[in-house]
């Protein structure tokens, strides 16, 4: 009995929401598949495939590896996002940032060192058809 439900449970990938309350600080290392809403204090790191949601009572200090970012308050730290970033009016950012797509509303403090990825790939082939053309 228990087995064929731990077969099914197996092989279905589970997308798991996690929450850290408004009032709640958390120090150290947090690894999981899962998405994650930060309305407290984190101080560390976060690395998930999921996306990373800090609320407007949200800070994470540290670093933060995820697909996809919506970043209402403070963030302070190394931000990896390997799909889009959304950084909303109310959000501080600083630190280093690399990203891939970058959405920022106005109104938003983005002081950050910002790299982005694929950016480097789209230079060079445009570079390349120019010289193909003038040679």
């Amino acid at each position: 009995m228990f087995s064929k439900e731990s077969k099914k449970a197996g092989s279905q990938k589970v997308s798991e929401r996690n929450v850290i309350g408004k009032n709640t600080k958390i120090a150290g290392d947090i690894i999981s598949e899962g998405d994650f809403r930060i309305d407290g204090t984190l101080e560390g790191t976060i690395k998930t495939e999921g996306r990373v949601i800090i609320g407007d009572s949200g800070f994470v200090n540290g670093k933060v590896d995820c697909t996809n970012a919506d970043i209402e308050g403070k963030f302070s730290g190394e931000l990896s996002v390997s799909n889009t970033l959304t950084v909303k009016s109310s959000a501080n950012i600083s630190g280093d940032v690399v990203i891939s797509k970058l959405s920022v509303e106005p109104g938003a403090a983005f002081n950050a060192t910002c790299s982005m990825k694929g950016a480097v790939k789209e230079l060079n082939k445009d570079e390349q058809r120019l010289k193909g053309k003038t040679a």
